[in-house]
């Protein structure tokens, strides 16, 4: 993303580069505003590259009575499945009936066809015992009764951050990350007159000018504005994943389990080549500022769950390929249980001061548009788009020439990269137009966003502008030398840099991202 000169007045500045963040962004800029977003780690560093990577209505928030968020997610699912082929894709979904357990087949078909006619098209259907095994066939038979399949989404949430603030940028937006918000400035009347900000590694200070100023960050958002209701403040909860090799998992459709301990839903999902399994739901108590990890206690509850529905494929820990967790922004009393919390969003305004917090990646663009008309009197007069305009910049059907690239290979480039995808194998070398091992990944993509998306450091690039950190054994260590080869040019990095890089990705793969304990 070629950032534009930092000038030193906006109409918005926008904290938080995560989903929520880079949706207000592309949303605003689209609006004509001019727009600076800053980030105080990297582009989705937090929340937004730890989801359990759907794009879905959420049938638990049914069972919920949550109809309206429901809702909402599921013709928010609809309209990006059009609009972001390739990053957002249709799953198949298999969820079993047991017999003597809940929910059971009547209230999961009630609720299937509640989501279906929000989707406006019947996607369920169920399926008796002996066709249900031909569809999972590693699924324990004992008491089972059949079972649905419906279908949801999912994306990669990193990439999806990423689209939506390079097109932002592209349509004149700056965003910045490794940049914090230090201070709200405000005038004698307490009105939003600019902000501090510093780049927390360079330590260079800027003050920017602006009436109004979008408080973005998710679970660290009451750093900024705390709650102005006293009695329900952000509550940091913990989703952890792990991730296996298909070859462990073999299914082709995810499946929702429900935990024989607490009767959670838990998904094995097929993703990028890879299966996921998540995601746990737990108060989060370590220091919010650092790096979220699994902790043992959890990867023994997600292999329950596994070893109660697969019993046959002998899943252990060391079977995993990598581990990773998030911290979710809930608004909360601290009555509830953590799986019981809502998942709705709050907007709060103060001055020229709003703050948007809670909500779910599917609703992004609601969140941002809701969020937008809280911010207009503090904005000059603009065009308020309406929910029905795209969001994301068309792609063409099919590229000019192929250079030997399947068409699915196409799909997901103009997914993740929009038109620059063009560019992107255009400018590669042939032998980097293959995929690197147990992935869906072009070796060209590493150099290709290393020039272009403000990569500074190793795991900026390897575990959110790619996710072979997430995806091949030891966070792709093996792929160290070829990766660093690839590249030297696109980085100001020197020999020195390099190896330092290189020591602190795979420390911190080994301490968040892998098996706790791990020494191997």
């Amino acid at each position: 993303m070629e950032t534009t000169k930092l000038r030193e007045d906006w109409d918005l500045v926008v904290i938080g580069g995560g989903i929520t963040g880079a949706g207000i962004f592309r949303e605003a800029t689209r609006m004509g505003l001019t727009v600076l977003l800053v980030e105080r780690m990297d582009f989705a560093w937090g929340t937004s590259s730890r989801s359990t990577k759907l794009v879905h209505g959420g049938l638990r928030y049914l069972k919920d009575g949550h109809l309206l968020l429901t809702k909402a997610s599921v013709e928010e699912r609809e309209r990006m499945l059009k609009e972001a082929p390739g990053l957002v894709e249709q799953v198949g979904f298999l969820m079993p009936v047991y017999r003597g357990t809940s929910p059971g087949k009547w209230s999961l078909d009630i609720g299937l066809l509640l989501y279906d006619l929000m989707a406006h098209e019947k996607q369920h259907q169920f399926y008796e015992t002996k066709d249900f095994c031909t569809l999972t066939p590693h699924l324990t038979r004992k008491g089972l009764a059949g079972g649905f399949r419906f279908f949801d989404a999912q994306t990669d949430d990193a990439r999806l951050v990423l689209r939506l603030i390079n097109e932002a940028v592209t349509s004149g937006g700056c965003a910045l990350n490794y940049t914090a918000a230090r201070k709200i400035l405000r005038n004698g009347d307490g009105q939003v007159t600019g902000i501090a900000i510093e780049d927390t590694e360079t330590l260079e200070k800027n003050t920017i000018s602006t009436g109004a100023v979008i408080n973005a960050t998710g679970a660290w958002g009451e750093e900024l504005h705390p709650s102005p209701d006293k009695k329900r403040h952000l509550r940091p909860l913990r989703g952890s994943h792990i991730i296996f090799p298909s070859s462990v998992m073999p299914i082709d459709s995810a499946v929702t389990m429900v935990h024989p301990v607490d009767n959670r839903p838990v998904f094995a999902i097929p993703w990028e080549g890879a299966v996921l399994v998540g995601t746990t739901d737990v108060d989060y108590r370590e220091d919010i500022q650092k790096e979220p990890s699994i902790t043992r206690e959890e990867i023994s509850y997600l292999l329950e769950a596994i070893h109660t529905f697969f019993p046959s494929l002998d899943v252990s820990a060391d079977n995993c390929i990598s581990t990773f967790a998030g911290i979710r922004p809930v608004l909360s009393e601290g009555k509830l249980s953590p799986s019981e919390e809502s998942r709705d969003y709050v907007v709060w305004k103060d001055k020229g001061l709003v703050t948007v917090t809670g909500g779910k990646l599917t609703t992004f663009r609601r969140m941002a548009l809701d969020t937008l008309k809280e911010t207009r009197s503090f904005l000059p007069p603009v065009r308020f788009i309406g929910r029905s305009d795209p969001v994301f910049s068309p792609v063409p059907d099919s590229p000019q020439e192929d250079f030997g690239l399947s068409a699915r290979t196409w799909r997901r480039l103009y997914g993740r990269y929009g038109k620059t995808a063009d560019e992107l194998v255009k400018t590669a070398a042939t032998a980097d137009l293959t995929t690197i091992p147990g992935t869906f990944t072009l070796w060209a993509e590493l150099p290709f966003t290393a020039k272009r998306e403000q990569v500074r450091h190793l795991s900026d690039l390897l575990l959110r502008r790619v996710r072979i950190g997430l995806l091949t054994p030891m966070g792709g260590k093996e792929y160290i030398k070829r990766v660093q080869k690839l590249c030297e040019s696109s980085l100001p990095w020197d020999r020195r840099r390099w190896k330092q890089e290189i020591k602190d990705y795979l420390d911190l793969w080994r301490q968040s991202y892998s098996i706790p304990n791990n020494t191997k």
